[in-house]
């Protein structure tokens, strides 16, 4: 052991909390030739000036899990490895002190119910028992978690290391990683100055030293660093070591205890970036100049919660560096441009917290080769061409941190970092009203103002100030025709002489469709789970044409690329930037289409599910027949310097049908009464096609074999143990957004994925997986009565397993 190794079945580098929980759960899982890189010395990053506290709820299920994950792990740790972590689970305390934060706070109430996470709504004498010190005066409620605690992050870290020696790992401090080697695409090897260990998989947790080293091999890891403060005091009095942690989100501060004194610090609204030139070289257990003078509102902020605070004796205001993201979640899994290369980093501040998580997930994602389950929400691949610019990064990431501790509105959108990627439509949209939101990127409407309403989102839990315009573009879509910018849609082509047959695989649904057809499908994980969900539509016998949404581009684009069997002819492009996508869709849409083209748009000519060029306004146009609305409707892709030509014949001729411009909570609003699914809520690798009710676009076992095929033939033999079911409420007053808690007879058997206002039935709708351990029957799911938990009230809602909105298709094949 005492030489160095030339070779290893995985290198990890960087010795923080996350790289070495990483290499204890690889090395437990068996991969016992792992090396773990330390360029100085264990925790010498950012894990020795981290403030430890362990917080675990997260608005996404899976996430919260992973931070459950740490805290289980944590909970053991010591008694195996014989290695104090501090760890103490004290319970976690949540204050509000205005209507809104409270509103905030119940919902979050439902969210941790729903997720099976102990939360108590506390009264402010409630709250000042348990946390004595602090001044209520202003405290309208508060929240507690009794699972949550805290840690000291250099010993934990270090009996992970501990940990993963004993399970057969190898940890190498006061060695750098110069440089990663690239052959065909591949991670092959690192270097450092003592040799080169060549590998099977390279796993970068280098915190903020991981988008330098990545940029050197051509990867993208968005993060930047930012100074974080928070002081620690001498001993208080009454300050007792079990002593829950506080978070005052009003006031911007947390509180931990710390050997009879407190930890305090946080997020204020004018951060400061570091090392925006690089960082500088030998920067190891380093901190940086304490600023008192940035630091004083939140100490002002903080003396008013904790009076005791202005006389306690402060040891240190300890300055660090930390890595954050562009928005506010860390960064996991396999990195798109390279294969055998995983990345573990920008944790926001919270990296004790996921850690244990973290490493656990990305060890069962580099030894399955898939991740454990759905991380979408912390994903590499959810960034894309922006998030290559180091200054669009900074800024954004800087927004995100000062609005750490803001309310979590609905609907709420960044403000910097805009108008990056903006279709040719965009000033013409602005002029006419749109108000914008922002996807990788891209400008995209989101609604239209009624004339003399300024186009611009007010937060609220309640009915937003869009609401009427949304109803508007609504009705016109149903009653007349509506035209919808999507251009931001993401769009590949696929070429080659086996790109049948690699598609084939690749899809659940059957492709073998001739040129002139498309075809709604999903790709599976071999679990059955739903990795993509995307239309293909074939151009010629060896071109096809796939569709999918806009956060999806990096995504479902390396699931494609990888899964094209091994030496197949089968070529991917990204040709998004090429093509603009105008969506057409009304009962009126036909009447717009045929007065500006010379081709047959009947419905005898162009039917449903049809795919070819027109010629329309002079333009030749991919014209799809397929509706994400439930209405009859083209989405025409037009190539991107015809596209404000096509728009504008288009306008002029529909000016006669009533033609509106329209947006994305529109189009939201109609797919949610057509019970259209959306991936990343209603669907995901966790769900299956048969589960989400989709059984009917996966091709039966007389056709080509596909990747999921036996999960889903295995399904289809058994039970299904959860289904995608729709709910409503009588009341149109009620808002749903997601995560209200789902009961049936008085139990909890889910949560929404996604919920909003269904303007042409006039009720809140919310879409939800029911789960029942002997299996989930139609029979079962009709012998119920069923209630939302809604801001910690159970409201009574509908049961719905089929659209509320033309559930025959009528007008959408009209």
């Amino acid at each position: 052991m005492s030489e160095f190794p030339t070779t290893a079945r995985a290198v990890i580098i960087g010795g923080g909390i996350v790289g070495t929980s990483t290499a204890y759960h690889l090395a437990r899982l068996g991969w016992r030739d792992t090396v773990l890189l330390e360029r100085h010395k264990l925790t010498s990053g950012s894990t020795f000036h981290a403030a430890g506290l362990v917080g675990q709820l997260r608005s996404n299920a899976n996430i919260t899990q992973l931070l459950g994950q740490s805290v289980a792990l944590y909970a053991g740790l010591e008694a195996e490895t014989g290695l104090a972590t501090g760890w103490k689970q004290n319970g976690g305390l949540r204050l509000a002190c205005t209507e809104a934060r409270w509103t905030e706070l119940k919902r979050q109430a439902t969210t941790a119910r729903s997720f099976g996470l102990p939360m108590h709504l506390l009264d402010p004498a409630e709250a000042k028992a348990l946390w004595p010190l602090m001044d209520v005066t202003d405290v309208i409620g508060a929240a507690f978690l009794p699972s949550d605690g805290q840690a000291n992050p250099s010993d934990i870290t270090q009996s992970l290391a501990k940990g993963a020696r004993m399970a057969g790992a190898r940890i190498i401090e006061n060695t750098e990683a110069t440089g990663i080697d690239v052959v065909q695409g591949r991670a092959v090897a690192v270097r450092t100055a003592q040799g080169r260990i060549a590998c099977e998989t390279v796993i970068v947790c280098a915190g903020q030293w991981t988008r330098d080293l990545c940029e050197t091999i051509d990867v993208s890891v968005p993060l930047v660093s930012v100074q974080h403060q928070y002081i620690v005091t001498e001993q208080i009095a009454g300050v007792a070591p079990t002593l829950p942690t506080l978070r005052d989100p009003d006031r911007l501060t947390y509180y931990k205890e710390e050997v009879g004194g407190l930890v305090m610090g946080g997020y204020e609204p004018n951060p400061i970036p570091w090392a925006v030139d690089g960082i500088p070289e030998g920067f190891n257990f380093q901190l940086l100049n304490s600023d008192w003078d940035h630091f004083q509102p939140i100490m002002e902020l903080a003396i008013g919660r904790v009076p005791a605070l202005e006389t306690a004796g402060v040891k240190t205001l300890l300055n660090g560096p930390e890595s954050f993201t562009p928005d506010g979640n860390f960064i996991l899994g396999a990195a798109p441009e390279l294969a055998g290369l995983f990345v573990g980093a920008g944790f926001n501040a919270f990296g004790i917290a996921a850690g244990g998580g973290a490493g656990k997930a990305l060890a069962e994602w580099v030894a399955g080769g898939e991740p454990p389950y759905d991380l979408w929400p912390v994903d590499i691949r959810r960034f894309g061409r922006p998030h290559r610019d180091v200054g669009w990064v900074r800024a954004r990431t800087l927004e995100a941190y000062a609005r750490h501790y803001a309310i979590a509105w609905p609907h709420e959108e960044y403000h910097c970092a805009r108008k990056l990627r903006r279709s040719p439509l965009y000033p013409i949209l602005r002029d006419a009203g749109a108000c914008f939101g922002e996807k990788l990127g891209w400008e995209r409407p989101n609604w239209f103002a009624i004339a003399g309403e300024p186009p611009e989102d007010v937060p609220s839990f309640g009915r937003p100030n869009w609401f009427s315009a949304v109803a508007s573009e609504h009705r016109a879509t149903r009653e007349a025709v509506a035209l919808f910018d999507q251009s931001s849609f993401a769009k590949f082509e696929m070429t080659g002489r086996d790109a049948e047959a690699a598609l084939s695989y690749i899809c659940a649904n059957d492709v073998r469709i001739p040129p002139g057809r498309l075809v709604y499908t999903q790709m599976l994980n071999a679990h059955g789970g739903i990795e993509c969900d995307l239309t293909v539509a074939r151009l010629g016998p060896e071109r096809f044409y796939i569709v999918t949404g806009t956060g999806f581009a990096t995504r479902d684009f390396d699931w494609i690329a990888r899964h094209i069997p091994s030496g197949a002819d089968a070529t991917l492009h990204d040709v998004t930037s090429g093509f603009t996508t105008l969506s057409l869709m009304g009962p009126r849409a036909r009447d717009v289409l045929s007065a500006i083209t010379r081709d047959d748009v009947s419905n005898d000519a162009f039917r449903f599910g049809a795919a070819r060029v027109l010629h329309v306004a002079g333009a030749p146009v991919r014209a799809m027949r397929v509706t994400y609305v439930g209405e009859l409707g083209w989405e025409m892709h037009v190539p991107t310097e015809f596209a404000v030509t096509v728009y504008e014949a288009l306008m002029a001729a529909g000016a006669r049908f009533g033609i509106v411009n329209a947006g994305y909570r529109t189009i939201e609003s109609l797919r949610l009464e057509k019970f259209y699914r959306a991936w990343g809520a209603d669907i995901g690798p966790d769900h299956t096609p048969l589960e989400a009710g989709l059984g009917w676009a996966v091709k039966d076992r007389t056709c080509v074999a596909f990747l999921g095929d036996a999960a889903i033939r295995a399904q289809r033999a058994g039970v299904l143990r959860k289904r995608l079911c729709g709910f409503t409420v009588d009341d149109p007053s009620i808002v749903l957004i997601g995560r209200e808690t789902i009961y049936r007879d008085g139990e909890p058997v889910g949560w929404l994925s996604s919920g909003g206002f269904g303007h042409t039935v006039g009720v809140p709708i919310g879409y939800g997986y029911v789960r029942h351990h002997d299996g989930v029957t139609d029979r079962v799911l009709h012998n119920g009565t069923y209630a939302l938990d809604i801001a910690t009230q159970q409201v009574p809602c509908r049961l719905h397993l089929a659209p509320l909105y033309d559930p025959a298709m009528a007008r959408v094949k009209a």
